[in-house]
């Protein structure tokens, strides 16, 4: 099972480090405790830091940080899953499943379509048997439109607000009007308050904790305006930890990482990256329907709690698929407790994760690891 994650942003960092990896990084950043809800209890895990530029992962040419995006990301991610089943061909006939969050809702189907063409040329195929992306983008004017109905749906958002935005953005534009930034940046500033957008009901992390929390702004590919950046968690501040103790020289030699020296500090994200992505897929609901075509398992997720790709957008954007239904809503258990709500239909199954925000795993690790195992098992996920 293989693991992508935001542009810009590590798979380590968060994937590995904060959801679904066997450690998780302590307070102080002085040492790793385990995670009893780890992915891989049931499967081997490969975490990929892609495009180059991200975490540890780098290109002998400075300038490819400046020319990066959709299609580039899916060709050496296909190269690179190529080279390195040569390298360990004891793999090369297992199952492989691909998985990510967030702006991986690009990355996972484009690699998966690549997978699919080059299984079509080549005599060595990928035993690629199915993908699962969680709160994940999807299509521009669907998961924009959602994004905005959450707000509205969840009083984060005045009607007066939420009325302007849908009559004044286009939302299937990649680069949005300056009447309409202003419009999200108020929206932002003078009326979410101080939240976590990645979980709107959590404590966000603050300096007045005492972290090193700052506030950023990204300026993420299907979302032209400003987002302030906190990764959110029972303990808000958890990717400061990573970014400590990614950055201490025991741990990279431990991890044979860094070993060219790059000159630059190992981060969580790239903003380099970020503000450079050249190439976005306005939609990917093209890439579900080859997929579906093509006999691969196909799950969706959602964390109900998150603002920033919220269950609505998803909603409005499989819609479109107009997929009939095999086994109609109804919600699911993890340990005696609802875990969310589930609609399988033919082609794809849709969950949502009750409770969690942008990070599934990070807060509800024991309903996030029964999904994966429904997922591997190809079964709907338990009605009791």
């Amino acid at each position: 099972m293989f693991h992508c994650l935001s542009p810009g942003c590590s798979s380590v960092a968060y994937g590995a480090s904060e959801e679904i990896g066997p450690f998780r990084i302590n307070k102080t950043a002085s040492g790793l405790y385990l995670n009893k809800f780890s992915w891989n209890n049931v499967a081997n895990l490969l975490f990929l830091e892609t495009p180059a530029g991200v975490g540890f992962s780098y290109s002998n040419h400075s300038s490819d940080l400046f020319d990066t995006g959709d299609r580039r990301t899916a060709m050496d991610s296909l190269e690179f899953l190529i080279r390195w089943l040569d390298r360990f061909p004891r793999y090369k006939n297992r199952d492989i499943y691909i998985t990510g969050e967030s702006y991986a809702g690009h990355y996972v189907p484009q690699l998966a379509r690549q997978i699919m063409i080059y299984n079509k040329k080549s005599k060595h195929r990928i035993n690629l048997k199915g993908i699962m992306v969680g709160n994940a983008v999807t299509d521009n004017y669907y998961d924009n439109l959602g994004t905005v109905t959450y707000w509205w749906s969840h009083a984060m958002i005045s009607d007066k607000t939420y009325q302007q935005l849908i009559n004044t953005c286009d939302f299937r534009r990649q680069k949005e009007s300056n009447e309409c930034e202003s419009l999200y940046t108020y929206a932002m500033d003078q009326e979410f308050g101080n939240i976590d957008q990645y979980n709107i009901y959590a404590p966000p992390c603050n300096n007045s904790d005492g972290s090193l929390f700052t506030r950023q702004t990204m300026r993420m590919p299907h979302r032209p305006y400003r987002i302030f950046r906190a990764i959110s968690g029972y303990d808000p501040c958890t990717e400061k930890y990573a970014e400590i103790y990614y950055n201490r020289p025991d741990v990279q030699k431990a991890l044979h990482a860094n070993t060219t020296g790059i000159h630059y500090k190992w981060t969580a994200c790239s903003e380099v990256l970020n503000r450079n992505w050249n190439d976005t897929d306005a939609s990917v609901l093209p890439i579900y329907r080859e997929m579906i075509a093509g006999g691969l398992r196909v799950w969706v997720f959602s964390g109900d709690v998150d603002s920033v790709v919220p269950v609505t957008a998803t909603r409005y954007s499989l819609a479109q698929l107009k997929l009939t239904t095999k086994i109609p809503w109804y919600p699911w258990y993890a340990k005696k407790q609802v875990g969310g709500w589930t609609e399988v239909y033919h082609g794809l199954t849709f969950a949502t994760v009750r409770g969690a925000g942008h990070e599934v795993p990070l807060f509800k690790p024991r309903a996030a690891l029964q999904l994966f195992k429904s997922f591997l098992r190809g079964e709907p996920l338990p009605k009791s």
